[in-house]
């Protein structure tokens, strides 16, 4: 029968009744609850104020980072153009005057308006035992431009050498068995020697002029092509005056003047402008001594080169 259908125990009933109950209780809190408690940020409201916030401080943080940011970049790039190794050359209006191309240095060239990797190649040039015969042979150097050439010519003074005049008349020097005083001989007076030609008093004077004079007469086994036999045979006949040196100043030589030395190179010039950047005014050879590469058969030969005034 249909009534079957319907039909609930009595703990039926009572769970049927308890079941409506709560479904109306439930209801009734949901429609209650928001009327009775004050309502609450949700996190992604939490969240997105946060974001605001941090936005808003960013901004006015902004103007006094880019500020402190700017700053330290600019005393980065200033303390990196302060080293001369880096540093970008602009050289000046060129002051033109006479000047004897084998005889000039480094600064007197840039002075000229020579740019100084140029100069530097003339240094090297000269080193070698090569000279300027003429003010047309200047032209020949890498790296100077015709307009230069033009420029500079009227200012070139070579003044013709004793050594050529006497070629030129076929006249020799005159062989002595004396002695001379190293540092002042010119080429004339060292092919007095015998066992000196042209060849090896252009290359003595040179070599002279490289380490700013002779401190001792051993230093002519130094002298490109110097033979020991060669050596042994003119060593005799040569005194060495130390006063005639020309020093470098230490604590005002620039980098390249450092490595112009024939006993230094680029890194131990740059290692001692850096030395006295740290330490400022170094007054002694001694002070070298904790330098890389540097030893002490290396300060015996550079000492007597090296004035700490």
């Amino acid at each position: 029968m249909w009534k079957d259908w319907f039909f609930f125990s009595k703990s039926q009933r009572i769970g049927v009744i308890t079941l409506l109950i709560i479904i109306l209780a439930l209801i009734g809190a949901k429609i209650a609850i928001p009327h009775l408690v004050h309502p609450k940020a949700s996190k992604q409201d939490n969240f997105v104020q946060q974001a605001m916030a941090f936005e808003d401080s960013l901004h006015k943080q902004a103007p006094q980072s880019n500020y402190h940011s700017y700053t330290h970049y600019e005393e980065q790039r200033l303390h990196y153009n302060s080293y001369p190794k880096y540093e970008k050359q602009v050289l000046p209006a060129p002051v033109l005057s006479r000047f004897n191309p084998n005889e000039i240095d480094s600064a007197h060239f840039v002075k000229l308006g020579i740019k100084p990797k140029i100069a530097s190649n003339i240094l090297k040039y000269r080193a070698k035992g090569g000279k300027f015969k003429k003010a047309e042979d200047f032209g020949k150097v890498w790296g100077i431009t015709p307009e230069q050439l033009q420029t500079l010519q009227p200012y070139i003074d070579i003044p013709p050498e004793a050594a050529i005049n006497q070629a030129a008349t076929n006249i020799k020097p005159k062989k002595i068995d004396g002695t001379l005083e190293l540092n002042s001989a010119d080429t004339t007076q060292l092919q007095q020697i015998r066992g000196i030609g042209a060849g090896y008093a252009k290359r003595i004077v040179a070599y002279k002029k490289r380490l700013g004079g002779f401190a001792s007469v051993e230093q002519l086994h130094e002298v490109w092509g110097m033979t020991p036999e060669l050596y042994d045979k003119i060593a005799p006949h040569f005194t060495v005056n130390n006063q005639l040196i020309q020093k470098i100043e230490i604590n005002k030589a620039s980098v390249e003047r450092l490595k112009n030395h024939p006993y230094l190179n680029f890194y131990k010039a740059k290692a001692i402008y850096e030395l006295r950047l740290t330490k400022g005014k170094l007054k002694g050879i001694q002070e070298l001594r904790k330098l890389e590469g540097i030893d002490d058969v290396l300060l015996g030969k550079i000492e007597p080169y090296l004035s700490f005034q």
